[in-house]
């Protein structure tokens, strides 16, 4: 199954958590982010300098200098993360059928209504899960690999990840 999120969104989520994991060891190259998260630099560059605009990353310049979080992991939300990445969307775009500017079948399309749920199923996770879910998830899956007992994780909102 091919993944809904593009890779330049799945880049920059990964890029935004690991800062968040380094939080408090002041700003992190950009070498060590794409080192520790298996992103091409790159892409990474770009990313980066994108998401500054987004409030949630800065940086900073010079010898000592890398990017940092201007907000904490746990004010960060999936989807602050995906919405600021997307392009513009194409006002006439068919969730069914997304290659095609405007859909032949119009609103007679079998697949659209499933497609819509899938959609809005995804963004209820973004919308549900912070940055800081995801650090609370890494540091239980770490923990996975020193202690036997199962865990349950959650999101903010109560629900398992």
């Amino acid at each position: 199954m091919t993944p809904i999120t593009p890779k330049k969104n799945q880049y920059a989520l990964r890029a935004v958590f690991e800062l968040a994991k380094r939080r408090g060891t002041g700003p992190t190259k950009i070498s060590d982010i794409a080192e520790a998260q298996s992103i091409p630099i790159r892409f990474l560059e770009v990313i980066l300098n994108k998401l500054k605009g987004s409030g949630m990353i800065d940086a900073k310049r010079g010898f000592y200098g890398g990017y940092y979080l201007t907000r904490t992991p746990k004010q960060i939300r999936v989807a602050d993360i995906m919405n600021f990445m997307q392009d513009s969307p194409k006002q006439e775009m068919c969730a069914a059928c997304q290659a095609n500017a405007k859909c032949p079948y119009g609103h007679r399309c079998a697949f659209s209504a499933m497609w819509n749920r899938v959609n809005r199923a995804v963004l209820q996770v973004y919308n549900e899960t912070t940055i800081q879910d995801l650090l609370d998830n890494d540091r239980q899956l770490q923990g996975k690999h020193r202690s036997p007992r199962k865990r349950h994780l959650k999101t903010q909102q109560g629900r398992s990840l």
